[in-house]
């Protein structure tokens, strides 16, 4: 399976989908819903992993339920030279929830969660501003959220 889009067929796209939905299924589990043996999934989810379609598996924890009440996003412009290194510093600190390189006005995009306003103010201030080579800092924090998904929908 060296090229994941033309290789995953129907069987796997349903896989797939039940995994998305719950990532705890057994093989067993998925066999039954898809008239598989659990062998035969396992196999598959295996491969699908191999490939690279899988990257992990892992909980979707609220965090709000563990006490990180304040979700923030952060448009960040940096100088061409320091871009990957400040994405890089930013990337491994513990309140950065995700960090991408994008297009248009904004370098990088970031999802950070904190505890309050203050450990917020104390990132912004202490972590963020510190770092060499960001021009620009534009941040949104989250009033209410409509949808959050975790997983691609195929």
């Amino acid at each position: 399976m060296k090229d994941p889009l033309t290789k995953i067929d129907d069987l796997d796209k349903k896989i797939l989908e039940l995994l998305i939905d719950d990532g705890r299924l057994s093989y067993t589990d998925i066999g039954k819903q898809l008239d598989l043996s659990r062998v035969a999934v396992r196999a598959r989810v295996n491969q699908l992993i191999e490939c690279g379609v899988i990257e992990k598996f892992t909980a979707v924890v609220n965090s709000e339920k563990v006490g990180k009440q304040v979700s923030a996003f952060f448009e960040v412009d940096c100088e061409p030279r320091s871009l990957v290194e400040v994405a890089e510093n930013l990337a491994n600190n513990p309140y950065v929830a995700s960090c991408y390189q994008m297009t248009g006005p904004s370098t990088l995009h970031m999802h950070v969660l904190v505890k309050d306003f203050k450990e917020l103010e104390s990132f912004i201030n202490n972590e963020l501003y510190a770092l060499e080579g960001i021009t620009r800092v534009e941040s949104h924090t989250l009033l209410r959220r409509f949808k959050s998904r975790s997983g691609l929908k195929l």
